[in-house]
């Protein structure tokens, strides 16, 4: 099976290297950028300044290779790469969450930017807190080392 994605624009950040990028984006709430969707999906943006955050699904464009078993920031411990935010992942496929600052005709000014400036935007969707809300979360190994 062949899946094809093709970006629906780019973002534009301070971070023009991953030194000193944050690493999530509760480590980056003041930081902003733009999200640049090209033209052709501009009409895709009506309504969504009506929200306040949402989810951005980037490629992870710089990765080169990916490993099953990482050390994760917080961590000492190997662990599974689908157990941790590492961005070594067979899919090179980036997911953040950002407060929407405007969005004015093709461009979304957001905040919380903890992304690589030049990575293609494959999506994003709205974050709906009554879809999105879960109930009682377990964190795993997380538990005691976020926040």
């Amino acid at each position: 099976m062949k899946i094809e994605l093709n970006p629906i624009g780019i973002i534009h950040t301070p971070f023009k290297t991953v030194e000193n990028m944050p690493i999530q984006p509760s480590a980056a709430k003041d930081v902003t950028g733009t999200i640049e969707i090209f033209h052709e999906y501009a009409d895709g943006l009506c309504d969504l300044d009506g929200f306040s955050h949402i989810y951005i699904i980037f490629h992870l464009h710089k990765v080169k290779s990916y490993k099953l078993k990482v050390i994760p920031f917080l961590d000492t411990v190997e662990r599974g790469i689908f157990a941790t935010r590492s961005p070594a992942r067979p899919n090179a496929v980036g997911l953040s969450v950002a407060e929407i600052v405007s969005v004015k005709e093709n461009i979304i000014e957001i905040r919380g930017v903890d992304m690589l400036d030049g990575s293609p935007i494959i999506d994003i969707k709205p974050f709906v807190p009554d879809f999105d809300d879960y109930g009682k979360i377990r964190i795993g190994w997380f538990e005691g080392k976020a926040g």
